[in-house]
């Protein structure tokens, strides 16, 4: 067989020690799901030409902006913009937030070229303000582009991208940001042994998730990184979470009961993904991305959109760039050992608790709404202390010292829709727990199994349950997507039955059983399996109550 033909930017000899050129040289495919397929298997991995001829049709047939800077354009201005200046000392952008720009298979002249691409991009996209991303996609699209404009043009279109429906690169601080705690909750629901792991061994579980997209943009090898953009450019964005996550369940499965070879176990991640090789194939991580479970690329836009709104409710945007990475309060700084007091948890409990809550809230402060032995063994205070917020945490502890709780998403006040009746509200982001004698969190079934949400089209028209909020409600004003019980049809009513609320008994789950309920004295209780967490009892199944105690979550700029 011929020997690949490499541009004058790739180290041949890296090059072929990298990624063997034994594949096939044409791809007749023009389906979708035909390219799905054969990008997951593979099918244009093992061909330097034919990966460039299709990204070149990938990336030619992604919708953009009317006015898209092309390779002319490049040829244009890349002399007025770089100058006499020697390419390997050339500045990169201030977008790039200082990330290394990773070499994989270019030789010097090729470095260089990245570091030029990259100013004129700068020139032309001024509305970019944040990209680290874009150092690794630019070297990687240098690979398999005949020269600097062809692989600028690439770029461009990949920036340029204008359908709404098709997320690619973030190029705001917001964006950014956001992608970081969507990435937290994600782990939180489908990596629960690796989150708990994170939580262990780390003082700053979000910064290590803030970390995500540097795994896969900067320390992949490039076989790896390859394959991931190979689907990428087929599948958008939805990918790189994935891909993510399989990086995180190997690395848990891997260091588990280990210790840390390093102090930080942020730099150990990375240290890990430099090395994946001795772990996983590029072809078993995929396989494990795609095994994960995940909803629709639908409900992760409901997510991004979600984290962003509470950014923005912050004050953590684009334009404030330079102050936000200061504001931002990681799940260790949350929970302040100086004033946090409790008469139910340590600090320790409460900054575990803190780690299983949606991100956007993690940013908050606890705050002590109400507490029996201050307030009194009484329901109808509990109510009044706790309208208003949302969401809240219940802790309740028995007189056995048993200690177990809720996450409860919505405003209490919800209960008054339904006319002295008791009825079911809440989302699928509350969640039960237990802390003493054992630490276990039950969340809502159908996030363990999304094929329930595959109802007959009949129950969307019949919901057998009451919620607190119509279908037609903005869910972007909402919780996060695999969330809210309104986004799903239903296949009975047990799946919904999150929260309730009456004079004489406050309820949370049900179905076949209640996962949680406490009499109007504040005086006695009992838990059950229930249908909605798929739970066992939380503590003695009939008990009495010690304390109760609810928190709501303070923004810390508003204290």
């Amino acid at each position: 067989m011929d020997s690949p033909v490499y541009n004058c930017f790739v180290d041949r000899d890296k090059m072929d020690a990298a990624i063997q050129d034994l594949g096939p040289k044409e791809l007749s495919c023009t389906e979708l799901q035909e390219l799905k397929q054969l990008a997951r298997q593979g099918y244009w991995a093992q061909s330097h030409a034919l990966r460039g001829k299709v990204y070149q049709r990938l990336i030619r047939d992604i919708p953009c902006r009317t006015v898209t800077p092309d390779a002319s354009v490049y040829s244009d201005i890349v002399g007025k913009i770089v100058g006499k200046h020697s390419s390997s000392y050339l500045p990169l952008p201030e977008f790039v937030d200082n990330t290394q720009v990773p070499s994989y298979c270019l030789n010097a002249r090729g470095e260089g070229a990245v570091r030029k691409i990259l100013l004129c991009i700068a020139n032309q996209f001024p509305d970019i303000s944040f990209c680290p991303a874009l150092p690794a996609v630019v070297a990687l699209l240098l690979h398999y582009s005949i020269d600097e404009a062809e692989c600028f043009e690439k770029a461009c279109r990949i920036l340029a991208c204008n359908d709404p429906g098709r997320r690619l690169i973030d190029q705001s601080f917001l964006a950014f940001e956001s992608s970081c705690m969507t990435f937290g909750d994600l782990v939180n629901k489908y990596c629960q042994a690796a989150h708990k792991l994170m939580v262990a061994v780390s003082e700053d579980v979000l910064q290590v998730y803030a970390d995500w997209q540097r795994w896969l943009f900067g320390e992949l090898p490039l076989c790896y990184f390859a394959r991931v953009f190979d689907v990428f450019l087929v599948e958008g964005y939805k990918v790189l979470y994935r891909v993510a996550l399989a990086i995180l369940k190997f690395f848990h499965k891997v260091r588990a009961g280990q210790p840390l070879e390093s102090d930080s176990v942020k730099q150990d991640i990375r240290t890990f993904v430099k090395d994946i090789a001795k772990t996983v194939s590029p072809e078993k991580l995929l396989e494990k991305a795609f095994a994960i479970r995940l909803f629709s690329r639908k409900e992760i836009q409901l997510l991004q959109m979600a984290n962003e709104k509470a950014l923005k409710q912050k004050g953590i945007t684009v334009k404030q760039k330079s102050v936000s990475l200061s504001k931002r309060q990681f799940v260790h700084l949350a929970v302040h050992a100086e004033n946090f007091r409790s008469e139910i948890v340590s600090v320790r409990e409460m900054r575990d608790i803190w780690s299983w809550v949606p991100e956007r809230f993690a940013l908050c402060q606890p705050l002590l709404l109400f507490s029996s032995l201050q307030h009194g063994y009484s329901l109808a205070r509990f109510y009044f202390q706790c309208e208003g917020h949302e969401p809240t945490l219940l802790l309740i502890k028995t007189t056995q010292k048993e200690v177990c709780g809720a996450y409860l998403s919505t405003d209490w006040s919800e209960r008054n829709k339904f006319g002295g009746k008791l009825g079911f509200f809440g989302t699928g982001e509350c969640f039960v727990f237990r802390l003493q004698p054992e630490v276990q969190r039950y969340e809502w079934v159908v996030i363990k199994h999304p094929e329930l949400t595959k109802a007959p089209p009949l129950m969307a028209a019949e919901p057998t349950a009451p919620l607190s909020h119509s279908a037609s409600s903005d869910p972007a004003d909402r919780l996060s997507p695999f969330l809210a019980a309104r986004h799903f049809n239903l296949p009975s009513k047990t799946e919904s039955m999150f929260m309730a609320g009456g004079s004489d008994c406050l309820i949370v789950g049900g179905g076949g059983g209640q996962a949680l309920y406490i009499d109007g004295d504040l005086n006695r209780g009992r838990t059950s399996h229930c249908d909605t967490f798929n739970n066992q009892p939380l503590c003695s199944e009939n008990f009495l109550i010690a304390a109760v105690e609810a928190w709501g979550f303070q923004d810390p700029d508003t204290q």
